[in-house]
């Protein structure tokens, strides 16, 4: 069985069904959804296209579904913290907005869907052994590391979990490397990617391949500005024109895990 691992797709329905042109040929038999679904510019019908997939679909949350379930909680009064974890800090107000028009395009008929989503995933994938999915690190949704973190920092967090290939997501940025005996692969973003243009997703089984989709990005940014969401014109520049990988290395660098 062959599966696919697609994350970070940030309501962005054009990218998203590129892709999944591209995992129907691949012959996968399966689609994990590694959180960040939601936000972006076309969340109802990005969610609803993989509700409705005529694949298997398992899916974890990411920081974003749990901080967009916080909003949900607070329609009217209260204090979402930041991506709605135990943090205690409070969402700024630019991101509550977007979290607040997100959970008003998303309530009530997804809010039951969003909460049943799971932390982590476990599954058997031949040729790969036992697969963990996570968003951020297998014990945070928020976790920051990337490609350049040192492994001194990150072998506590993958060693004794019996399995032997770890992805994840999160930093928009795909990688595949080893973490002490545990090999750890970045999915990058479906929707929202730093570098190079494109949709980024994962095949998994035998193997492991970094996949990079094209699509129309001049149409699909034009559907995000058709759009009410706040940052409509500012995630359609994004999509054309990317931060640099070396941008944001530089900035996660100093927000990587200690």
């Amino acid at each position: 069985m062959r599966v696919a691992g697609l994350f970070d797709i940030h309501g962005n329905l054009p990218a998203l069904d590129a892709v999944l042109q591209q995992v129907r040929q691949a012959g996968v038999g399966q689609v994990v959804v590694g959180g960040d679904v939601v936000p972006g510019p076309m969340p109802r019908e990005t969610l609803g296209r993989l509700l409705d997939l005529d694949l298997p679909v398992r899916f974890i949350h990411g920081n974003c579904e749990l901080s967009v379930l916080a909003q949900m909680a607070a329609m009217e009064s209260g204090v979402v913290t930041y991506w709605g974890t135990s943090s205690g800090k409070p969402l700024p107000e630019p991101d509550r907005e977007i979290m607040r028009w997100t959970a008003e395009q998303l309530r009530p008929e997804y809010e039951r869907v969003l909460s049943s989503w799971p932390k982590t995933l476990r599954l058997e994938i031949p040729g790969l052994g036992q697969v963990l999915f996570c968003h951020g690190t297998p014990r945070s949704e928020t976790e920051i590391f990337t490609r350049l973190t040192a492994e001194d920092r990150l072998l506590p967090l993958f060693e004794g979990l019996g399995a032997s290939v770890v992805v994840c997501g999160h930093t928009h940025m795909q990688f595949d490397r080893m973490i002490g005996r545990t090999r750890v692969v970045n999915a990058g973003s479906v929707g929202a990617p730093f570098g190079d243009p494109g949709a980024y997703w994962v095949l998994l089984g035998p193997d492991v391949e970094l996949r990079r989709t094209s699509y129309d990005l001049a149409g699909a940014a034009e559907r995000f500005r058709a759009t009410q969401h706040p940052r409509a014109r500012e995630d359609a520049e994004s999509i054309l024109r990317p931060p640099s990988e070396e941008k944001m290395l530089e900035l996660f660098g100093g927000a990587e895990l200690r």
